[in-house]
């Protein structure tokens, strides 16, 4: 016997730009329905005539939908800096969710999902809620409430927006707050479901909850401002507890400068077109690190890192070791997986779980013709508009002190480029130093700015063609003391394989020196030992 759908509707009042409202009427579409029975009600609030239009558009795409209009009278004011509320608008709004619910109560649905149309949602955050059997519980987001603010989650521990623990009658200092803000804000950061004081904006409510009386209405002898305070104490009053999902963070619009993450939010989720040359298995590994970027980026003021790198056949080699390392201060990652057959991939995703990943797997290796395979990296790290590009090998990782010197480098605004040089180890604590094998004495470009308006050019070349466009040296640029480690030839039998591979592939060295391929697995060479 076929077990009952569960029937859940889809609450918003919205009042929206076009811009917005379609990234959030396309969340809505993805949303999986295994198992579940979605219907909508939306509050058309809209003064933009395109918006209007959006939502009665989404009536057409064979979804069951209401569409309750509104004439306003009141005005919204957002901007780049906070959206401004006055009391008649938060209970406005209050009045539409108390609609949209009483509404799901007489139709008798087991769940009404209310939403602000500002946010985007994870594809699975539904089941997410679902599965985790709560009466009232929300998905969790992260905005910066001031441009300049760190990201804070919608919901709260205690009174207001109190967001540490403190008993009735204790009392603590600002250090002693923090360090329980922080451990509040750590706690959210790993994917569970915790018990908290006060949610709103991306809620699930369970038919009981409605039935006992849950609502938006104010408390009168409440002085607390919104109407999620109301809700939510008027919800633990009733004998609810109150729940927050960290699974699937869903991201907040709440300014335009955040609609250009919004793209990488969509794109980073999507089951059903990320990665389309990746497996079934591969596509959900890759979307359980998806865009819970909120968090990771939003906890520093500094311009975004983006990790790009090529691997291939890297699970038994040092992938898993630099990629801890460049964790500690990446915002995002892309990897070109060059047709790899062990476990590099599900290293990639394991290590870098929590950060977004672009991830794109060639059928066919490219290495045979380096300048297609370094063409392909650059397009695709440019799908996730970088600000600053680390371009680094799955061997290679920055010395102690690189994390704590990063911010500094991309902060400023006189260079667009910086150079470090590279240490060729031929063992795991001691560099070659020759004629054939003094890489660290040059400077190499690894960390880029991007500029949107520059011309990039390439040094056509099948090997050795640069990791970078050949004309990148005409940014401004600087060299760094910081240098950088490479263990590719750390062990004999990776330098064998290499030995091996150039002289296939290049047998004239007609795109590097002969010399140096034939020193490559000398007995004796001069090795020196690293200081960090």
């Amino acid at each position: 016997m076929t077990a009952a759908r569960i029937r859940i509707l889809i609450g918003s009042p919205i009042r929206q730009r076009p811009e917005i409202l379609n990234h959030f009427l396309n969340s809505l579409l993805r949303l999986e329905q295994d198992n579940l029975e979605l219907s909508y009600y939306f509050i058309d609030d809209n003064e933009n005539e395109a918006s209007k239009e959006m939502l009665n558009a989404f009536v057409n795409k064979g979804q069951r939908v209401v569409i309750h209009n509104t004439v306003h009278t009141d005005e919204y004011v957002r901007n780049d800096i906070t959206h401004y509320w006055n009391e008649t608008l938060v209970w406005k709004v209050a009045d539409y969710k108390n609609h949209i619910m009483q509404y799901a109560l007489d139709l008798r649905f087991d769940y009404v999902f209310l939403i602000d149309s500002d946010l985007l949602l994870d594809p699975r955050t539904l089941k997410s809620l679902i599965e985790s059997d709560k009466d009232i519980i929300s998905e969790i987001f992260w905005t910066r409430w001031q441009p300049e603010s760190r990201p804070q989650p919608q919901v709260w521990l205690k009174d207001e927006y109190t967001q540490w623990q403190q008993a009735r009658g204790e009392i603590l200092d600002a250090e002693q707050q923090e360090e329980r803000y922080q451990q509040f804000v750590q706690q959210l950061i790993e994917p569970g479901v915790y018990e908290v004081g006060g949610l709103g904006a991306c809620t699930l409510i369970s038919r009981r909850a409605l039935v006992r009386g849950v609502n938006y209405k104010p408390i009168y002898n409440l002085s607390f401002w919104g109407e999620d305070r109301h809700f939510s104490l008027r919800a633990v009053a009733l004998g609810f507890t109150l729940y927050v999902d960290t699974h699937y963070p869903a991201y907040h619009v709440y300014r335009d400068e955040d609609l250009h993450n919004a793209g990488l939010f969509m794109q980073a989720t999507d089951l059903k077109s990320s990665m389309p040359e990746l497996s079934l298995t591969q596509l959900e590994r890759q979307t359980d690190n998806a865009l819970h970027c909120i968090v990771h980026q939003g906890t520093t003021p500094r311009p975004s890192l983006t990790l790009s790198m090529v691997v291939k056949n890297e699970g038994n080699r040092h992938l898993r070791q630099a990629l801890e390392q460049h964790r500690q201060y990446i915002d995002q990652a892309v990897i070109i997986d060059d047709g790899s057959t062990d476990n590099t991939i599900d290293i990639c995703m394991e290590v870098l779980k929590g950060i977004p990943v672009r991830l794109i797997s060639n059928s066919q290796s490219k290495f045979h013709n380096e300048i297609e395979l370094r063409q392909q990296q650059w397009r695709e790290t440019l799908h996730v508009h970088p600000e600053w590009i680390l371009n680094l090998d799955a061997d290679e990782w920055f010395e102690d002190g690189f994390a704590t010197a990063l911010p500094a480098l991309l902060q400023q605004s006189e260079h667009d480029m910086y150079c470090f040089r590279l240490y060729d180890f031929w063992d795991e604590t001691h560099y070659r130093e020759d004629e054939y094998w003094n890489a660290h004495h040059y400077y190499r470009p690894f960390l880029l700015r991007y500029r949107t308006g520059m011309v990039y050019t390439w040094n056509e070349s099948a090997q050795h063609c640069g990791r970078f466009p050949a004309n990148v040296f005409e940014l401004p640029h600087q060299l760094s003391p910081l240098r950088l480690k490479h263990y590719g030839w750390s062990r004999i039998e990776y330098r064998q394989e290499k030995s091996d591979r150039y002289h296939k592939l290049d047998p004239e060295a007609a795109y590097g020196w002969r010399e140096q391929y034939q020193s490559i697995l000398d007995a004796a060479p001069v090795l020196k030992k690293w200081q960090e």
